[in-house]
């Protein structure tokens, strides 16, 4: 069994050692006075006890602050946290200090004369300096969590560059672009005001694609908006073969997620699968629950004649959520069907 030492932050441990010899040293001056320096025997044997019982208090100090740390975990609670961190930190301090004390004496090491002004002097000390080391250790732990947070904004803005690059190399390519034109000019000759309409979706999906825009999440509203104009292109080419159904509450469609999702996910199932008016690709869009979007597909997979990647937006995908830190993407494949759970953020947490 492994033992793992409580951890309030990452430096706890680097902090200890860099005050416990001071810490000893003064603690002991007030404890025993001179007679703490006259010997080499007692300043090291004292000094060694103080250590050793200082690292058992600090761990115990420890294991109290990681438990307030997740009971009280909200950053609003951060006061009522800091206060029964003190609190219970010097009571502590005291029975700490009564150990010492009590050891101190029952070794010779010092005498019952004048030991309540040296306990009242020492608890003083001991409780200035477990303030500061509390606020000390809720100023590293805050700088972590802004560490964490920091890399992960990095990381996302890394998947989102990455994906918005997969986005482009999937779709804003020469045979997507050339099926697209091909398809408004059959739609010319044959129908203008069908051919119009097809350029207008066409203007509005390369618009959303090649925005220039910094925001991680968007409103499902406007993957939404986007996802009709690009299956408007794709039934120009598939016709009845492709079929898309979508049935969202209002609520459900204020809520956030990473651009070019839908695209990604749709694109994925029609390369994926084969196409045809006998046995269409049935495409669903609902609500799992208030905070999850599930998209659902019928699968009959096609032979592939290229060995190409089609899975690595989902990848991406997936590993965007993960940077987001929000609950996971889940992919459910089975013989018949793939179905995929897709987190909604609120906009409160939306990621700035």
């Amino acid at each position: 069994m492994r033992l793992t030492l409580p951890q309030y932050n990452s430096k706890d441990y680097l902090v200890l050692a860099a005050v416990i010899v001071p810490y000893t040293l003064l603690l002991n001056s007030v404890i025993l006075g001179s007679a703490y320096f006259e010997k080499y025997s007692t300043f090291s044997e004292t000094s060694l006890i103080t250590i050793l019982t200082f690292i058992v208090y600090f761990i115990i100090c420890g294991a109290v602050a990681v438990r307030l740390k997740k009971r009280f975990s909200d950053e609003s609670q951060d006061t009522i946290r800091l206060t029964a961190m003190i609190i219970i930190f010097l009571l502590l301090s005291g029975l700490y200090l009564l150990l010492l004390f009590n050891i101190f004496t029952r070794l010779s090491y010092m005498s019952v004369d004048g030991i309540d002004d040296a306990f009242i002097w020492a608890f003083i000390g001991q409780s200035i300096i477990n303030i500061f080391i509390t606020f000390l250790m809720e100023g590293i732990a805050r700088f972590d969590k802004w560490k964490r947070k920091l890399d992960e904004t990095h990381q996302l803005q890394h998947y989102y560059q990455q994906s918005q690059m997969q986005g482009l190399k999937n779709q804003v390519n020469p045979h997507f672009l050339f099926n697209s034109l091909n398809s408004l000019s059959s739609l010319i000759s044959e129908d203008e005001d069908e051919a119009e309409t097809f350029l207008n979706e066409m203007s509005k999906v390369y618009r959303y694609m090649l925005r220039n825009d910094t925001d991680h999440l968007v409103p499902l509203k406007d993957e939404l908006d986007f996802l009709h104009s690009y299956f408007h292109l794709l039934k120009a080419r598939y016709g009845d073969s492709m079929q898309l159904k979508v049935e969202l509450s209002e609520p459900v469609r204020e809520m956030l997620l990473p651009p070019l999702t839908l695209q990604t996910i749709v694109e994925n199932a029609y390369s994926l699968n084969a196409i045809s008016k006998k046995d269409p690709l049935e495409i669903s869009l609902f609500a799992e629950d208030d905070q999850t979007l599930v998209i659902r597909n019928n699968v009959k997979a096609k032979m592939l004649t290229e060995n190409l990647d089609f899975d690595a937006g989902l990848d991406l995908l997936v590993k965007k959520y993960q940077a987001l830190g929000s609950r996971q993407l889940v992919i459910e494949d089975a013989s018949t069907e793939r179905i995929i759970h897709i987190p909604l953020i609120p906009k409160k947490t939306e990621v700035k």
